[in-house]
């Protein structure tokens, strides 16, 4: 039986509104499992246990005397402890910055405050935010509520851990190359990447500047599509610390398609192999589309390797620019920039770094060419399910995939600046979860999430992990 903390996010902000439930009892229903399930999973820095119960006698206070809560009115959310939350830890996992306090809410955060939700507190991370599992030496190692042998991705795996165990009804992570699809994919649940400037990145450490503001952004992660785009909802918009701001109406979300579109779907790049069971789950996720009225054809965009070579330069050299002042040689340890450190490269100048910015200006236009015929994309999140703590290669039809080619599958799209959701479809032989991203062209974030909506509708969506229910 689904229990309150398994409720999609909407039908929690219903039955808080309809006064069928207070925001008190909601939190505490939360607070409850994350004390029952917290202490195995390790998802939490810190949590606002006293605070946002204040919050919620508050707003039930308020509410009882007329006052409207807000479209997220009584929902408990959580943030990735790389987002500021006024008087929490905003560590990024990292050493270098231990102890460090936010003195103000970032704009999402602020935003979802004044939308009528209640903060629970920040999640755990990736060192300095350079994994694709959520371990630092602060805060230890996040385990994954399908099994705690393996990871529940990274670096916004506390997010999703938390959010598929039922201990946040939702949150916000980010995404440089994949930090908030792969602890989707991982956990089973859904994230949206959005495109630069859509949802602002003001307040996220470190900062979203200079090169970074190309490929990082904020977005948020829940259980269901349609919680996923009531949290856009909320926090889409301008923003004038964020560089890549873009002034965009909101769109409403329509997973029966009033305009059927064309959309092109790939089980591989031909480059790094996935598992069969993530090529089902790509096949089922573009029956379901064809399903909903959708005209569904296999098609594989040119250029994917170049945007992946290009998202080397502007993450990984530039992280490794970036750091080696506060980490001191210890950012070669990381395990993304250990990982591509591995790789055969001469040293990077600043003409190539420029030839670099204009090839992805021309790959980017590529894509988009190639996309006014396929307005949407289905593919992989990436090669492998959750993977056990520790691993960086694998076998698959004989080949090995290692760590960073793995993942390539999400790096494409940040180098890019698509928008792009991942949605829960099939199961790996362990029982593991298999998400498939959709991918569509910039500021369609909508267009994304309704056919993203679509295929959760005809594949099933979130299950809860056993653990989280027993």
């Amino acid at each position: 039986m689904r229990s309150l903390v398994h409720e999609p996010a909407t039908e929690l902000v219903r039955l808080v509104a309809s006064g069928d439930l207070t925001a008190v009892d909601v939190l505490t229903a939360h607070l409850e499992q994350i004390d029952r399930l917290n202490p195995g999973l390790n998802a939490f820095v810190d949590l606002r246990r006293d605070e946002a119960l204040a919050e919620a006698r508050s707003q039930d206070a308020r509410a009882a005397s007329g006052e409207a809560r807000g479209p997220l009115g009584g929902l408990p959310v959580t943030v990735k402890s790389a987002i500021e939350a006024t008087g929490l830890r905003c560590e990024t996992g990292s050493p270098s910055r231990r102890g460090l306090v936010a003195e103000r809410d970032a704009a999402v955060v602020a935003r979802m405050r004044a939308a009528g939700a209640i903060l629970l507190g920040t999640t755990n991370v990736a060192d300095m935010l350079m994994a694709y599992e959520s371990e630092n030496p602060l805060h230890g190692r996040t385990l994954s509520p399908w099994d705690p042998a393996r990871t529940p991705g990274g670096s916004s795996g506390g997010e999703s851990a938390a959010i598929a165990a039922g201990c946040s009804a939702g949150g916000i992570g980010s995404d440089g190359g994949g930090s908030i699809r792969v602890p989707a994919h991982f956990a089973g649940i859904c994230g949206l990447k959005p495109t630069p400037g859509r949802i602002p990145g003001t307040g996220h450490q470190p900062p979203c500047f200079g090169p970074f503001s190309l490929i990082g952004v904020v977005g948020p992660m829940a259980r269901t599509v349609r919680d996923v785009y009531l949290l856009f909802s909320a926090i889409a918009g301008w923003d004038e610390g964020d560089p890549m701001a873009a002034p965009v109406s909101l769109a409403p979300l329509e997973p029966s398609p009033s305009r059927p579109i064309r959309i092109g779907f790939f089980e591989d790049d031909g480059r790094a192999r996935v598992t069969a069971e993530t090529r089902a789950a790509v096949r089922s996720a573009a029956g379901a589309a064809a399903a909903a009225g959708h005209a569904v054809e296999e098609f594989l965009p040119s250029g994917l390797e170049r945007a992946r070579e290009l998202w080397d330069v502007f993450f990984c050299e530039m992280a490794l620019q970036v750091l080696e002042e506060p980490l001191r040689g210890e950012e070669k340890e990381l395990p993304i920039l250990k990982e591509y450190l591995r790789r055969t490269r001469p040293p990077l100048t600043s003409a190539d770094f420029t030839n670099a910015w204009i090839d992805r200006d021309v790959a980017r236009a590529d894509l988009l060419r190639q996309m006014e015929t396929h307005r949407v994309l289905i593919c992989p999140v990436a090669s492998v399910p959750a993977f056990r703590h520790g691993e960086r290669q694998w076998t698959i039809d004989g080949h090995e995939v290692r760590y960073l080619d793995a993942m390539s599958y999400t790096q494409w799209f940040n180098i890019l600046g698509n928008p792009a959701a991942v949605v829960p479809v099939g199961t790996s032989p362990e029982g593991l979860p298999i998400g498939v991203q959709v991918v569509g062209r910039p500021f369609e974030e909508e267009l994304v999430l309704s056919v993203a909506a679509a295929i959760e509708a005809g594949c099933g969506g979130y299950r809860p992990p056993p653990a989280s229910v027993r």
